[in-house]
């Protein structure tokens, strides 16, 4: 069951520089920065309510996160969806014709689980399904 939003995933060409302006103009905390080998990015973390929103930085030419950047220009990546059964949420979806990028979660940041919808099949937003570990 989806419990609530998660983070936004917002991609980035520099974390250090962004994160600087979620400290410093909008007075958020940091909560700390993750490699996430898996998927070829570095992350930060900022609260903000119940809802996090996590920069994400391409450690790859070849990330998803650079080729996003590439296509589209820096800017609000993805949606996530925090659920306490992960793989039945991706059950559900599936059965109801969405399309799956990642049919079986991996690691994300964290220490979570995630999984992705294709934005072709989610009115053309990237959304994450997460469940902690």
């Amino acid at each position: 069951m989806i419990q609530q939003i998660d983070h936004i995933g917002i991609a980035v060409k520099d974390l250090e520089k962004a994160s600087r302006y979620y400290e410093e103009s909008l007075g958020l905390e940091l909560h700390g920065t993750e490699v996430v080998e898996s998927q070829k990015v570095k992350t930060a973390f900022f609260e903000a309510g119940d809802v996090h929103i996590e920069l994400l930085e391409a450690t790859s030419p070849d990330s998803p996160i650079a080729k996003f950047i590439e296509k589209k220009g820096e800017g609000i990546h993805h949606i996530a969806f925090r659920t306490d059964d992960i793989n039945g949420q991706l059950g559900k979806a599936k059965d109801s014709g969405v399309a799956l990028i990642h049919e079986v979660p991996i690691d994300g940041a964290g220490e979570k689980l995630v999984a992705f919808l294709h934005p072709k099949s989610t009115y053309g937003v990237l959304t994450e399904l997460c469940m902690s570990k």
